[in-house]
């Protein structure tokens, strides 16, 4: 070892040590070598490189799990007993409709393969797949059908959905089912989107008066996209639960592309945003757009979808000092509506009639232009004269209770409405409610009773522009007329409306009763609510070619969302 040593250090002394002089002679030479051998590995790398990406490409992944912030409560998975946006969300996962609406906002099949008429106009006759399977392998049949709606119309059930009390639904074969209704109503195949259909071979022995109760709202089984797997309740955390959801791989419509989704409930939106900047969760829904300026921007993007829903202010018609029309459309031109959407953000829809703009054609009408000096004059003409700072009849103050629901969004516009209305001389006290707080008893104690003068308000109006049950007569008092407006002519219009399904004559009806809403003053349209969701970089759940009707809706393409990218190979 040690001659080997010596050998070494003598070769290495000879042959480098003391040659190495040498190498500033040929250093040129040296350098053009080693640069023509980086350049001949730097461009082999380069083709390597190239040649990989010809065959492949960065695709959305598929697999994971989609983390979904939503506000609750939970307190059923039964559908029919669905109130919050976190019960909606759920049945929407785990249940299927006979029709739905597509990504584009128009109605589509679901469980339905096809659907008739007949030509009285009052029987619908539904054809359903013969693919549609219940999560636990049974085929969904018609008498799953007239079973789900022998329970809505039994009252010991007490379910949220309405209106089927009149429908005689009966069962022609297994997968033919005949709605009959006693009289044409234009709206129905919409009334389809709303009824989820139920099990009947799994619930049949359950009585209606404790399916509320029942295993089956804790566990439920239904024909959707996703099945349940367990609901996680957090230790420690009163204000989460975690809905554990796992793809429906016999999914009539394909398997979707998620393997797992969660659906994170929270208690207020003050925890939900939150949840989002702790990364509890990929995305979340239920915010006003007051909620999400206090999300973190530089790890969440923020869709806005409007919704067929608006916000009014909806005077009482029939009581106070607002049961006069001149006051009311005083208050009409009197009101800036474009300082009350900029109250809120920029860029909310404009929203002056009963109903959305697109859902009817016609020479529709305009709500009046904001004019303070002409609701000045109107106050004046109705004997609301100015004593200083406020307006006086016979002695008496011009004083409106304006009342609203818990709602950054609105609280907004509730202050920036205060204030135009107190420039013209009005009186106006305020009353924010929490619907969520059982001891104010929001319909018991304000809703019910009509206890305000003008309500700020949010009224949904979904995907057709039947509105009769927020304007016609026979719904004041006790209905959803919340402003208790009656008119013979918005009477006749609205009825007649719904009861023919030419969509020219029904455009023509509901044209004819948005002038005479516009001219009665019985509310002030505000702006078309928006849907607002926000998601991280990582997550494909939108595109900007979706339409809602409901915000639901965003689950109308759900079997494509996706979590996540990978890298694939090209295939020839």
């Amino acid at each position: 070892m040690k001659k080997m040593e010596g050998a070494t250090v003598k070769h290495a002394h000879r042959f480098i040590v003391k040659r190495w002089k040498n190498a500033r002679e040929v250093r040129h030479h040296i350098a053009i070598w080693i640069l023509a051998i980086g350049l001949v590995i730097g461009a082999s790398g380069l083709q390597i490189f190239w040649y990989q990406q010809s065959y492949r490409q960065t695709a959305y992944a598929v697999g994971g799990t989609y983390a979904e912030g939503v506000l609750g409560p939970l307190d059923t998975l039964n559908p029919i007993f669905a109130r919050s946006s976190a019960e909606e969300s759920a049945s929407n996962l785990i249940f299927s409709r006979i029709l739905s609406y597509d990504k584009t906002g128009n109605l589509n099949y679901d469980l339905a393969e096809s659907f008739t008429v007949s030509e009285d106009e009052k029987t619908y006759t539904v054809k359903l797949r013969s693919d549609a399977k219940w999560h636990d392998g049974v085929y969904v049949s018609a008498s799953d059908v007239v079973f789900t709606v022998g329970l809505l119309q039994d009252v010991a059930t007490r379910a949220t959905i309405s209106g089927w009390n009149d429908i005689e639904v009966e069962e022609v074969d297994d997968k033919t089912v005949t709605f009959t209704l006693p009289s044409v109503y234009a709206p129905f195949p919409h009334a389809l989107t709303y009824l989820p259909i139920l099990p009947e071979h799994i619930l049949r022995d359950v009585s209606a008066a404790s399916l509320r109760e029942s295993e089956f709202s804790k566990a439920p089984i239904g024909s959707g996209p996703f099945k349940i797997r367990f609901i996680q309740e957090l230790d420690g955390q009163l204000d989460r639960q975690i809905v554990h959801l796992a793809k429906n791989e016999d999914y009539y419509r394909g398997a979707p592309k998620l393997d797992r989704f969660q659906l994170h409930v929270y208690d207020s939106t003050e925890s939900l945003v939150r949840g989002l900047n702790t990364s509890e969760i990929n995305a979340a829904t239920d915010m006003t757009i007051t909620d999400t300026r206090e999300v973190n921007a530089g790890r969440y993007n923020i869709d806005a979808r409007p919704v067929a829903s608006g916000v009014y202010t909806l005077f009482n018609t029939d009581k106070g000092v607002l049961s006069d029309s001149k006051v009311r459309r005083a208050l009409q031109v009197g009101t800036d509506t474009q300082a009350l959407r900029d109250a809120v953000g920029e860029g909310l829809p404009e929203l002056d009639l009963p109903f959305l703009r697109e859902q009817v054609t016609g020479d529709l009408p305009d709500a009046p232009d904001y004019d303070q000096d002409r609701a000045e004059e109107l106050l004046d003409d109705a004997g609301w004269r100015l004593d200083g700072q406020t307006r006086k009849k016979d002695g008496t103050v011009l004083k409106i209770s304006l009342v609203t629901t818990r709602n950054n969004d609105l609280e907004k516009v509730l202050d920036e409405l205060t204030q135009q209305w107190r420039a013209l001389g009005v009186s106006v006290t305020t009353n924010i409610i929490d619907p969520t707080d059982p001891s104010q008893n929001v319909v018991q104690n304000i809703l019910q009773p009509r206890n305000y003068d003008a309500l700020l308000y949010r009224l949904t109006i979904g995907g057709d522009p039947d509105v009769y049950a927020y304007w016609h007569s026979s719904q004041a008092s006790r209905g959803l007329n919340f402003a208790n407006y009656s008119s013979s002519l918005a009477d006749e219009a609205l009825t007649s409306a719904r009861s023919v399904t030419d969509k020219s004559l029904r455009d023509a009806k509901y044209v004819t009763f948005a002038r005479q809403w516009l001219n009665d003053a019985p509310a002030i349209g505000i702006y078309q609510a928006t849907s607002q969701y926000a998601y991280t970089d990582a997550v494909h759940a939108t595109d900007a070619d979706k339409r809602y009707v409901n915000a639901t809706d965003r689950y109308s393409d759900i079997l494509y969302w996706t979590v996540g990218s990978t890298i694939v190979h090209q295939t020839p």
